[in-house]
Formats: structure tokens, C-alpha cells, sequence
């Protein structure tokens, strides 16, 4: 396959823009009014010189600020983090010249489509990449120019594209009339229509499916996928700042910590998965229509989607659109082979996770970060209503260890042909992996055993990473972007293949 790079006229004409990575830890983000640290490093998180607190080897970094011995074995190494294999994949680039790549959608062979968070979706077909986008949304989006996490975050492919030519998309839009003055922007989900064969889709046949009031700017999460099941799975963050407090950040149950959205259940849509049925009938809250402008009117959020029987909160004391609560910025997430929700969530200021996500679980934000608990000596272990506060299966710190960084970036769980070495490992990365990747080997119970991977490339790749994709075969693809900013044209597209 031919690497088709966008033109130069293009990256000209974006060259003023510069976006973050969209994702990583806020340490320093206490007043949600931008970055409070190193510029490059998204959520002003450190970048790990040798004088900016970040911990040396044999060190992790406390949830407040602290540095601690690890509590890993006489090796020193945090448990779940120690090599076990030595593993190198080969990266081939396919496709270059974004700003931002940030999700990568393959419903068919031969034709992927990449996000680019300023707001377009480029298709790559038969090898080419088009320089016309397949759908420009940033007409209808806020100002992603300079330091965010807002922006074009998500698409998901309706199951039946080829016939139907529905998908979806997930952005960051100006405040409607009823969001309240002092919040940040609104979350947007809506849907779009295309001839399954097109080079391009309808602009003008926007349905808003969902609409969030966002109190900050950052925490977005965005990504969105349909399950094995056919409905759609919808990703929010806890509402941005830090420690899932400050404007738009409700009380919840959990007296040690202020806020939060994360175990809040009635207030908001906030720091949860969502699972709802965009093929059902829903309500209409607000005047939704495909006005091609995304406007929702005045009457409050749209709700143009029905809700599945089966979620866990219908009929009781809860919104029923959740499917599992406790997340702070679940960026990316993913199906596995056999169908298990795999969610990478990323942390605060010490550890990073991955959860394998059931239907009603609660994953502890701002309870616990990973399995430690959040800025108090000790914390529970079950909420009120009585359900445990689910661990991670993978776990890793800010500093410290092989495994280590700042964001995590959820992966897959591999059962492709081209790497027989990953068959079976959960392959992800860091933001700031420095052009590695991570993968996971499972275990019945407990953290699972995670390593480095080393990555093999005749072009540069990354040194830090975005996001994942996995076409009809299984087999996987990366964005990468060599800028902390995120601007020009150093956002590629690699395919992953045995070494």
C-alpha cells in the first residue's frame, strides 16, 4: 500500500493550529483554566525532566504529589509492570499529513477513514488518501486552535453502513442556550448519512442523537463504538479540572474526596460509559433535526436515542442511559474477540488503567485511581448501594518503571494473523510511550503481567500515539503524532505488522 500524505496546501492551511493530544494526566490542572505546567505536555503534566518531580527508578509517584517506595517485590518493580518477553512489531506508515489523528475507523476493507481532531474525516481508499474530507464538521464545532481537549473526538460506523449508510460522530460544539453560562462548551453526538460507496457524506444530514453541557474543557474522553449487541457504547469524562471537582462537579456519596461526577448517578451523564439504542425511538428534549448545523434549539439537551431494557439503572434510582459509572477520561475503548468491553482510563497524577468493563460496575473515580486510593489513607471498597469498586486489569505509574507515562491510550486485544507473537495480548501504549507500545498478557486473577514493546519503523513513528484501530481481519493500526502540540502535519497513520 502506497503512504499518500495529504498536500501541502492543506497542511498550509492549517499550519496556525495547535491541539493537544486530548488526554493526559492533569496533576497540575486544578483551576480547569488551561495548562498550569510544561506547554508540550498535554493537561500541563510534566514531560519527566530531571528537575520537574517526576520520580526516578524505584520510585512511584503518590496520588498527592508525594514520591513513595513502590510497593512491588524485592525487584523494585510495581506489580503487573516487569518485562516478561521481549516483543518488537514492525510499523509500516499508510497514511500522513494530519494534525491530530485521533480515530481511525475501517468498516470495510480497502476503505479506512481517519479523524482528525480539528474536525475532518478523511477516507483512504484502494491506498489513496483523498484530500477532500469525507465530512468538515469544524464549521459547527468551538475554536480547537491553541491548547484543548475538545474538538472532532469520535465515529462509529452504524453494523449496517453498507445498507443504511448511517454513522456517527462525536464533537465538541459552542454552548447551546441551555448550558449554563459558566460551563465550557457542549458534547455533541449526532448522526450523518452517506451513500455506503461515496467519497463523501452529506453535511447537511445531521440528526443530533445526544447533547452533555460540559462544565470544562477538558476530559472529554470521546470515543463511541457499537457493541456485539448493535447498540452504540458512548464515552464520558468526569467533566474536566481535577480531581472531579469545581464547576459541574455534583456531590456524590463519598465524604473523603469533594465531588463527583464519576460515582454520581442521578446528577449527569458524566465520567460513565453509556450504552443506548440509537435504532429505537427516543425523546426529543430538544428541537433536533438535521438542520445541518448540529443546533438543538433552546428546550434543553437532545435525546434522540431509545434506551436499552437491559441497562442497569431502568427502573431505578439512576439515569438509564448508564451502563458502568466511576471513569475519569475514558479515552479510548475497545470489543475484544469474545465481546468484553476493554476502557483505558486516564489518571490523575500517579497511576494509569485498564478495565475490562461489565454491565453496572462501578470503577471508582474519584474513590480510587487504578486500585489506590485517591488522596486518603484508606477508602472503601463497595458504595452504598452495596456494588464493589471494580479494579483495573492493567496498571501502571507516572514514573518509575519500564511501563510508565502520563495518559493511557486503550488498545485491542489481538487475534489477528500478521503478529503471532501479540496473538492473545491486550497491545496498547502511552501518549507519551517515546515510540514504544505496551502489551498485556491475561491472567485469572489479579493485575495482569504487562511489557514493552519495542516498534520497528523505516519512518518515524510517533514518539507518541493517539489512538488504535482494528480492521474486519483483526489486524491493528496506530495514529501517532510527533509533536506535544499537535500541529502541522506530523500526525500518521502506521499498520502493525510481525517483525
Amino acid at each position: 500500500m502506497t503512504d499518500e500524505g495529504l498536500t501541502r496546501r492543506r497542511a498550509l492551511a492549517m499550519s496556525g493550529l495547535a491541539l493537544t493530544g486530548g488526554l493526559a494526566g492533569c496533576g497540575s490542572d486544578s483551576n480547569g483554566g488551561g495548562p498550569g505546567g510544561d506547554p508540550s505536555s498535554p493537561g500541563g503534566t510534566a514531560t519527566g525532566g530531571p528537575d520537574d518531580g517526576t520520580p526516578t527508578s524505584g520510585a512511584t509517584a503518590a496520588t498527592d504529589g508525594s514520591t513513595d517506595a513502590t510497593d512491588g517485590g524485592g525487584d523494585g518493580t510495581t506489580p503487573g509492570t516487569a518485562a516478561f518477553e521481549d516483543l518488537t512489531v514492525r510499523a509500516e506508515r499508510v497514511a500522513s499529513g494530519f494534525t491530530s489523528p485521533l480515530a481511525l475507523a475501517i468498516p470495510e476493507p480497502g476503505r479506512r477513514f481517519v479523524v482528525d481532531q480539528t474536525g475532518q474525516i478523511y477516507l483512504q481508499a484502494d491506498g489513496t488518501l483523498r484530500e477532500e474530507p469525507f465530512l468538515d464538521v469544524s464549521d459547527r464545532m468551538v475554536d480547537v486552535s491553541g491548547y484543548t481537549e475538545q474538538g472532532l473526538l469520535g465515529l462509529a460506523f452504524h453494523p449496517e453502513f453498507a445498507d443504511n449508510g448511517r454513522f456517527f460522530v462525536r464533537y465538541s460544539a459552542p454552548s447551546r442556550e441551555w448550558v449554563p453560562d459558566d460551563y465550557s462548551h457542549t458534547f455533541v453526538l449526532s448522526e450523518f448519512r452517506a451513500d455506503p460507496g461515496a467519497a463523501t457524506a452529506d453535511p447537511d444530514s445531521e440528526r443530533v442523537v445526544m447533547e452533555i453541557a460540559e462544565p470544562q474543557w477538558n476530559h472529554n474522553a470521546g470515543a463511541i463504538a457499537f457493541g456485539p449487541d448493535g447498540y452504540l457504547y458512548v464515552a464520558t469524562g468526569d467533566g474536566g479540572q481535577g480531581n472531579d471537582q469545581g464547576t459541574g462537579h455534583v456531590d456524590d456519596w463519598y465524604d473523603a474526596v469533594d465531588g463527583g461526577n464519576g460515582q454520581d448517578l442521578t446528577g449527569n451523564l458524566l465520567g460513565s460509559m453509556l450504552r443506548i439504542d440509537v435504532d429505537g425511538e427516543g425523546s426529543t428534549a430538544g428541537t433536533a433535526t438535521g438542520s445541518g448545523n448540529g443546533g438543538a434549539g433552546s428546550d434543553g439537551p437532545a435525546r434522540n436515542y431509545a434506551v436499552p431494557e437491559d441497562n442497569p439503572l431502568v427502573g431505578s434510582d439512576g439515569l438509564d442511559e448508564q451502563y458502568a459509572w466511576g471513569f475519569r477520561n475514558p479515552w479510548r475503548f475497545s470489543f475484544g474477540p469474545d465481546g468484553r468491553l476493554f476502557v483505558g482510563d486516564v489518571g490523575q497524577g500517579a497511576w494509569e488503567e485498564v478495565s475490562v468493563v461489565e454491565r453496572g460496575g462501578n470503577y471508582g473515580w474519584n474513590v480510587k485511581e487504578g486500585t489506590h486510593c485517591f488522596q486518603a489513607d484508606d477508602c472503601p471498597d463497595r458504595s452504598p448501594r452495596g456494588r464493589p469498586l471494580r479494579d483495573p486489569v492493567i496498571e501502571y505509574p507516572h514514573g518509575g518503571e519500564d511501563v510508565s507515562g502520563i495518559a493511557v491510550i486503550g488498545g485491542y486485544l489481538y487475534d489477528g494473523d500478521a503478529m503471532p507473537a501479540m496473538r492473545g495480548r491486550y497491545l496498547f501504549a502511552d501518549w507519551r510511550a517515546g515510540g514504544r507500545l505496551y502489551a498485556a498478557r491475561e491472567t485469572d486473577e489479579g493485575l495482569w503481567p504487562t511489557t514493552t514493546v519495542s516498534v520497528d519503523s523505516e519512518a518515524q513513528f510517533g514518539p507518541m500515539v493517539l489512538s488504535f484501530g482494528r480492521n474486519p481481519d483483526g489486524e491493528l493500526f496506530v495514529c501517532t503524532t510527533a509533536s506535544g502540540q499537535v500541529s502541522g502535519e506530523s500526525g500518521a497513520v502506521f499498520r502493525l505488522t510481525g517483525a
